[in-house]
């Protein structure tokens, strides 16, 4: 969409809305298209991408026709848009119930829905439904969505266009092409699903995400329905969790603790699988239970050649494979390692006009409800430039009645860098939720029920009632998602720490440190709880290393208040939510090559510039203060990433991925 394009939307829309009684569509070609060049086939194909182009940012366009007469004659046929019907429903929340909803918004990190929650929260402040709200004090849960490969499929689920991937059967342990109509995605057992109909079996199948072996590719040109009443949670809850196995494994001697910590000692008379022996010495012999092989082995490979999978079979496979696909990436020939120089920090995605058009209605009646705010305050409500802000405010500006008068242009002034506006042509309500913006509250609700306090509160339930009464039918189709449970697994640890930073004191906890492989005891100012999924963290100053860190709170090993308030080091980082990585300037700066399925990465690990691949890849360069531990980051995720430089970082992972195949027969 060119910009324009876009302004003729903008005063196709505002004519529409202003307009009583409908115009035909040779008034709308001639006083708002301008159009003399073109044919009438012609400008009738535009004006139908015109409407449809309306209708997808919330504005049903109305066919009125004069009595007597067909709809099939243009010159008796009428257009407007009715000024309710496409309106968000007043919505009046209170203090609790608005504090509830921005935990809920602010559910989805760096994901799809992120930016539709961003929108949602946008339009309720417009229409003057949100509150002034006080947070729970430092407690963030968040959702991390699965990849690159949930951003897509949240995309064609939405626009109901199939999808083909690679998978990984479970089945067969091969990988299959797959053609699938996406139904719904939903968490369950921890782990992301996608339930749909399979085009080539022609039935319905359940398909994890993390078995997916390549990118999703969406199929625009093609469409589907989705079943009636179809409800993602119900599907996932008809699932069996997959029965507890014994798996056997061979531990380097006082390595990998955290696996020891739930692994006991293998039977002498176990049958084993793995052809190769490991010498008694220097080795032990640990069973491991596990539910699903993919899982546990995703885990295993990135010990490297510290861990020997004995059995089951299907273990050693899903090890060896991860294995296998890491040396062939690392193997193959490296891409030239070229940044623009404009490269940003992070990885948006790209604006397009469409984006431009959807946030000029959105700021509209926000101003309307916000007079008198500098523009730089405007600007960061919006996540924009001042410049793309400005653009943004000239087009509006120039947009109004057709043939109208000065009085009939949209009226906003911002000379004084203050933005006023007064002249706002029926455009002042916000326009209904989109399925991503209703997807995207209402599934944030639900998810909320897991948080410990929070659900027992009336509120969750009655800001669910208004939202979903508000959404209307687009709030029916919230349910073809399903978050995971954000509630901790250590409750007493969860309330520990909140007492604590509610007290201002110190608490003194025993930490396994995955990366560094070790146990240590600290002394740390407690500042901030958060949560991706149901693994919680929280943010404190470490008195060991004199600066901010973060702990998981599955790997405590005890935890107590020492009795010392915290120091006036204690101070939380900037932003919220909390950076799991704090990049700092004397960290070593990493290049690496990100397969297209694995892109989203970058986000994760905040790259400071990123490039794009031909293949749909992505190099990225990232900042690590420890630099030991990329090896199994690379092992990990098993072909989908590699380093490029420093070339010592590249040797050291291909050494590593290279020794742990040998323990498997190379």
């Amino acid at each position: 969409m060119s910009a324009s394009r876009t302004e003729r939307l903008l005063n196709l829309l505002i004519a529409l809305l202003n307009t009583r009684y409908g115009l035909r569509r040779s008034e709308l070609r001639d006083k708002v298209y301008h159009d003399t060049s073109s044919s009438e086939v012609a400008f009738g194909r535009m004006f139908e991408r015109d409407k449809s182009d309306l209708r997808q940012f919330g504005f049903d366009v109305e066919t009125v026709m004069d009595q007597g007469w067909g709809s099939d004659d243009p010159a008796t046929t009428r257009y407007r848009i009715g000024k309710e019907s496409n309106r968000l429903p007043d919505v009046s929340l209170t203090s609790a119930e608005c504090t509830v909803l921005i935990l809920a918004a602010q559910l989805w990190e760096q994901a799809a829905l992120g930016s539709a929650a961003q929108d949602a929260m946008r339009k309720l402040q417009a229409a003057g439904g949100l509150t002034e709200a006080e947070l729970p004090a430092g407690v963030q849960p968040r959702i991390k969505p699965a990849g690159q490969a949930f951003e897509d499929l949240i995309r064609a689920m939405h626009a109901q266009h199939p999808v083909s991937f690679t998978y990984l059967a479970g089945s067969t342990g091969r990988e299959e092409a797959r053609t699938v109509e996406p139904w719904g995605l939903g968490s369950r057992f921890g782990q992301w699903y996608l339930v749909g109909f399979d085009r080539a079996r022609k039935a319905k199948r359940f398909f994890r995400l993390s078995r997916f072996t390549s990118a999703v590719a969406v199929q625009e040109k093609d469409d589907y329905s989705r079943p009636q009443g179809f409800n993602v949670r119900l599907e996932l809850d008809s699932l069996p969790e997959l029965p507890v196995q014994s798996s056997v494994v061979d531990v380097a001697e006082g390595r990998v603790l955290g696996l020891r910590k739930r692994a006991t000692e293998a039977p002498a008379d176990i049958p084993l699988d793995a052809p190769l022996e490991t010498s008694d010495a220097g080795w032990d012999r640990l069973s491991v239970p596990f539910r699903d092989a993919e899982v546990l082995g995703e885990e295993l490979a990135s010990y490297g050649p510290n861990v020997v999978v004995r059995a089951p079979a299907e273990l050693v496979s899903a090890v060896r494979r991860r294995l296998k696909a890491a040396a062939d990436f690392v193997a193959s020939p490296a891409p030239a390692i070229a940044f623009s120089e404009a490269a940003p920090a992070k990885r948006p995605r790209k604006r397009t006009s469409e984006d431009q058009l959807k946030r000029m209605l959105q700021l509209v009646p926000f101003l309307v409800h916000n007079q008198g705010l500098h523009i730089t305050e405007v600007a960061s409500s919006f996540g924009v430039t001042r410049k793309e802000l400005e653009d943004d405010l000239r087009i509006l500006i120039c947009s109004g009645l057709p043939e109208g008068y000065p009085d009939d242009l949209l009226d906003i002034q911002w000379e004084d860098d203050h933005v006023f506006i007064t002249q706002d042509l029926d455009l002042n309500r916000p326009v209904r939720f989109t399925v991503d913006e209703a997807c995207a509250l209402l599934t944030g609700l639900e998810t909320l029920n897991g948080l410990p306090e929070l659900a027992e509160g009336s509120a969750l339930e009655s800001v669910t009632v208004k939202l979903m009464a508000a959404a209307g039918e687009e709030g029916l189709k919230a349910a073809s998602i399903a978050g995971p449970q954000v509630g901790p697994a250590n409750s007493a640890y969860l309330s520990t720490i909140r007492q604590a930073i509610a007290d201002g004191l110190q608490l003194h906890l025993a930490y396994f440190s995955a990366q560094r492989d070790a146990m240590s005891e600290r002394d740390v100012d407690p500042l901030r709880l958060y949560s991706l999924d149901n693994t919680w963290y929280f943010e404190a100053y470490c008195h060991s290393a004199q600066g901010l860190r973060n702990f998981r709170l599955d790997r405590i090993e005890s935890l107590e208040p020492n009795g010392r308030p915290v120091t006036e080091a204690a101070k939380p980082a900037e932003g919220f939510p909390v950076k799991l990585f704090t990049p700092n300037d004397d960290d070593t700066l990493v290049t690496v090559e990100l397969a297209p399925q694995a892109i989203g990465l970058a986000d994760d690990y905040y790259s400071e510039r990123t490039a794009p691949l031909p293949n749909g890849g992505l190099l990225a360069e990232i900042r690590f203060g420890s630099t030991g531990w990329l090896p199994t980051f690379v092992a990990q995720h098993g072909g989908a990433v590699r380093i490029l430089a420093p070339a010592s970082l590249a040797e050291a992972a291909s050494d590593w991925i290279g020794a742990a195949l040998a323990r498997y027969g190379g």
